[in-house]
């Protein structure tokens, strides 16, 4: 009866050939490590913020009038809200927790070298996304630092000449932050921008599944297959790493409900303290920072003292990130076989990366000033001296097979 079913669904629609190029019989190579655990990850958290973003917004109101009182209203007297509201927040910054690892394991392996360019390409564009969405919902809960969080990151378009000004306006939809630049961004959070990410994800797999997964040796597996066309070094993505994944996942769930039922607040940093006041557009934090996410980017755009130059020089290190496959002249892929320059560049820049975190969230000093300057300069010197260290160091040679 269930083959007569299957074949009943393959004729019409192709879910078992999805199912054999996708999983069954999408052949992964065999020496995967801790590191990749964190792309499952990233789509276990995304269906939780669906899931819990579609349960919010039941009880939720778009306006500048009820906003506020809709979030406490979820938090004290829905059932069960304060969990759905807790696991909502604490999975935006879980989202940017592994999406960050995932990433540095792709800088770590060479995970965006040829063929892999677009692979890494759609994962960047689902990062700048990712970006746009957080932003969007962090005005949301229209608390204090949602407000004037909002306030400033939307005002530094007015820093582009000629069309700033009119920019920001339409951006706001109004001549200041009020409940229509509230109304227009809950649409694009809970409808147009998670379509493109959902999109952009399916993408992502498509490409990867096409060139096949790297490793942590950048040795492609595809070179050597037996007499059924199986690579030698590869196994079945499913049962093995569909095993494998659920001991991540547990772990991870484990860790990221500890957070959610004993510190959601993590300290400020996940909900900061000014938000759970309600918005008033006459009485100004004292210090106003943005989530711990996007606080690299924010401290770099301070350590420019031109306000235009700063708003250049946040874009450009998102940007820079989109060209780093061509960045990359090593005859290797994997940092276990480059040599020393590059060892010490990828310890710099993430050194800087989180100094630059750190100091986003802190209010500005003269010496905190300088550190940021400095930390600016290493991250965007990471990657414009690359194709000069790459090409200049000694390498190791690279196994034909894969090590272990």
């Amino acid at each position: 009866m269930m083959e007569k079913f299957m074949a009943w669904i393959d004729a019409r629609f192709p879910a078992t050939q999805m199912w054999e190029e996708h999983l069954s019989k999408y052949y992964a190579p065999k020496n995967f490590n801790f590191f990749y655990f964190f792309g499952s990850l990233a789509l276990l958290v995304l269906v939780n913020q669906i899931l819990t973003g579609v349960w919010l917004t039941m009880s939720f109101e778009p306006s500048a009038e009820g906003a506020f009182a809709s979030v406490e209203y979820i938090m004290r007297d829905v059932e069960y809200g304060y969990i759905i509201r807790y696991l909502h927040s604490t999975g935006a910054s879980a989202f940017f927790v592994v999406v960050y690892l995932h990433m540095f394991r792709g800088l770590m392996y060479g995970s965006y070298r040829q063929p892999r360019e677009l692979v890494w390409i759609f994962g960047m564009l689902i990062y700048l996304a990712l970006m746009a969405e957080a932003f969007m919902g962090y005005l949301l809960p229209w608390g204090q630092m949602s407000y004037w969080g909002a306030q400033v990151i939307i005002s530094l378009f007015g820093a582009i000449p000629v069309i700033g000004d009119g920019l920001t306006e339409w951006i706001r939809g109004d001549y200041l932050i009020s409940g229509i630049t509230l109304n227009r961004f809950f649409a694009l959070h809970v409808i147009a921008l998670p379509i493109v990410i959902l999109g952009l994800v399916v993408m992502h797999i498509i490409a990867l599944h096409e060139v096949g997964s790297n490793n942590p040796d950048g040795v492609e597996i595809k070179k050597h297959k037996d007499e059924n066309g199986v690579p030698l070094d590869g196994i079945a993505f499913h049962p093995y790493y569909t095993v494998k994944d659920i001991v991540g996942v547990v772990v991870f769930l484990f860790i990221f409900c500890t957070i959610v039922f004993f510190f959601p607040e993590m300290g400020g940093y996940f909900l900061e303290k000014p938000n759970f006041e309600a918005a008033n557009p006459f009485k100004t934090p004292e210090h106003i920072a943005p989530v711990w996410y996007f606080t690299p980017y924010y401290a770099i755009l301070r350590a420019v003292p031109d306000k235009l130059l700063g708003v250049i020089a946040m874009g450009a290190a998102i940007a820079i990130l989109f060209v780093l496959p061509w960045l990359d002249r090593s005859p290797v892929k994997s940092m276990r076989y480059k040599g020393w320059m590059s060892k010490i560049w990828l310890v710099v820049f993430v050194i800087s990366f989180i100094i630059l975190g750190v100091l986003g969230v802190l209010a500005p000093t003269p010496g905190r000033t300088l550190l940021s300057q400095v930390c600016t300069f290493l991250y965007f010197a990471f990657f414009l001296l690359m194709p000069f260290y790459t090409r200049m160091e000694k390498t190791k040679p690279v196994p034909e097979r894969v090590t272990g």
